[in-house]
């Protein structure tokens, strides 16, 4: 059997779709849509049909028929195969069991947010935390409508979504409180930094004794 990349969640998506019933690209494109699935991943027509192309050329789908209706290009159903059943299997077990290292790109600002200015910072984030509010008090919105509608079962990718936003949510109020009220040690080297920047680079010895200051040993890495 051959291996496929298994970055791409679209190509787990269509394996599991697939199993339950043989379809044509287009009718599978609707199926998702109307599960809302496109919110766990990226879904149009043209990274669909590059990941039915790799996934045939794979072994893991294959053809059944092709079907002409009027003026419409032809549709190619596809089942997916005994090596496509495994291969989902073992995906998804991974995934499931397996937690895999992440890195938003919320967490890659904030590792380098002493660039900016401390007001400046607190300011984006006090920002973010109403966005992040608002997005909060949609999703449970939308929650209970979907409960009414289907089994939580069919939607527990947006239930994750949700308590991960409210996680974010919690942590960035706190950052901010932390950081107004000086709880969130280094914020005097950081308004350091950002005077000195406005003079000249810095140097590691000025960040080494304003880090001193503030009782914390100066570690640099060669």
């Amino acid at each position: 059997m051959a291996r496929i990349s298994r970055r791409n969640p679209l190509a787990l998506m269509v394996l599991a779709t697939l199993w339950e019933q043989p379809t044509h690209p287009y009718q599978l494109v609707q199926t998702l849509k109307g599960r809302q699935k496109d919110k766990a991943a990226r879904l149009n027509y043209g990274s669909l049909y590059t990941v039915i192309a790799s996934l045939e050329k794979a072994g893991l789908i294959e053809a059944v028929e092709v079907t002409k209706s009027g003026n419409l290009p032809p549709r190619t159903t596809y089942k997916v195969t005994d090596d496509g059943i495994a291969e989902l299997m073992d995906w998804l077990s991974s995934l499931i069991a397996q937690p895999e290292p992440e890195i938003p790109q919320f967490m890659t600002a904030l590792s380098i947010i002493p660039a900016l200015p401390v007001d400046e910072a607190v300011r984006l984030l006090k920002k973010r935390v109403d966005t992040l509010q608002d997005m909060c008090d949609a999703m449970a919105a939308q929650r209970e409508v979907s409960r009414k509608a289907i089994p939580e079962l069919m939607s527990i990718e947006a239930r994750y979504q949700e308590a991960m936003t409210r996680a974010e949510l919690a942590f960035t109020r706190q950052l901010v409180d932390d950081i107004e009220t000086g709880a969130l040690t280094g914020v005097k080297m950081w308004r350091m930094f950002q005077e000195t920047l406005k003079t000249g680079p810095i140097r590691q010895a000025d960040l080494a004794a304003a880090c001193r200051a503030e009782g914390f040993e100066w570690v640099t890495f060669a």
